[in-house]
């Protein structure tokens, strides 16, 4: 009897609906809009122009789940000063393509041409985890357009040995068994991995289920053909470009996808306007664990009102 109920009951629309409640109360409006003939991008953004009135600060989400239980909290207090626009990276959400095309390169193109096709002139962009992949490229590739940068949590500079020094840590013997989990233990593994405090054991096997199943097999090929599509960390050297821009790298203390000390080592070879702020208590996505000091951070940076 209890099978059955919990087969019917699905939490996660649930969670999404409220999720949205906050995109929708922060001044923002989904829409849908092609880029070209074979990409449809999928993206939040706010309901008026206020282009003229407000700078444009881009979002872009990570592996897993939509950009709604990745930006939520940034979202309801960043509106407050800048135009923001979220769009779901290609096979994320709603957005899609009939491109051949996986690199991240490709996704940070498509999303100048959304922004290009939407008006949007002059922005900065923030990107976490795999976003911050796409971050660095877009203000790699126009710097004209870019005004600053943050990347959180994000390797730009691993290696091939941190791909396999990851796979260890993780106990996997493939990246997709973390990044794309298909079982409960594979998805209590990855929030392991991803959290500073404990998953709690007495989570029941459904209720895993339910969010594997509504968050991670949509479009799960696709996702798979992404993760080995990524250009960065296929050397056994750091080889990235420097980036013109100012830039802020924000890091959890204990993040165990990319560790630390390559935090450090990115701030070293990005460029020469960059700053790091370590997250205590927090690991791969402090924006979640911690959002307050988070948000603090990264407005103090992009306002201007921070030291190099």
């Amino acid at each position: 009897m209890a099978t059955s109920a919990s087969s019917c009951f699905s939490l996660v629309p649930f969670i999404e609906t409220q999720f949205r409640k906050t995109f929708t109360s922060s001044g923002l409006c989904s829409k849908t809009l092609a880029i070209d003939s074979d990409t449809t991008f999928h993206y939040w953004s706010p309901k008026e122009d206020l282009s003229s009135k407000l700078p444009s600060l881009v979002l872009l989400h990570g592996f897993g789940a939509n950009p709604l239980w990745q930006w939520r909290n940034q979202v309801r207090y960043l509106s407050q000063y800048f135009a923001i626009y979220v769009p779901d990276l290609i096979f994320f959400g709603e957005s899609t393509t009939n491109s051949k095309e996986r690199s991240e390169v490709f996704q940070a193109v498509s999303v100048a041409k959304l922004l290009e096709k939407l008006g949007v002139v002059k922005y900065s962009v923030m990107g976490t985890s795999y976003g911050g992949f796409v971050a660095y490229h877009i203000a790699r590739l126009w710097p004209e357009r870019v005004e600053k940068v943050v990347i959180a949590s994000s390797g730009v500079n691993m290696t091939r040995q941190d791909n396999v020094e990851l796979l260890k840590r993780g106990k996997v013997e493939k990246i997709d068994d973390l990044l794309l989990p298909s079982s409960p233990d594979q998805l209590r593994n990855t929030i392991r991995m991803c959290t500073y405090r404990r998953f709690p054991i007495y989570v029941p096997d459904f209720v895993l289920k339910d969010f594997l199943s509504n968050l991670f097999e949509e479009n799960r090929k696709e996702k798979l053909e992404l993760l080995e599509g990524v250009t960065l960390g296929r050397e056994d050297v750091i080889s990235i470009s420097r980036l013109q821009q100012e830039v802020l790298i924000v890091w959890g203390e204990h993040d165990q996808i990319f560790p630390l000390q390559r935090g450090y080592e990115l701030k070293e070879v990005i460029g020469d306007n960059v700053r790091i702020e370590v997250m205590p208590k927090t690991s791969h996505i402090p924006q979640v664990e911690n959002p307050k000091l988070y948000n603090n951070i990264v407005m103090k940076f992009l306002s201007g009102n921070s030291s190099s």
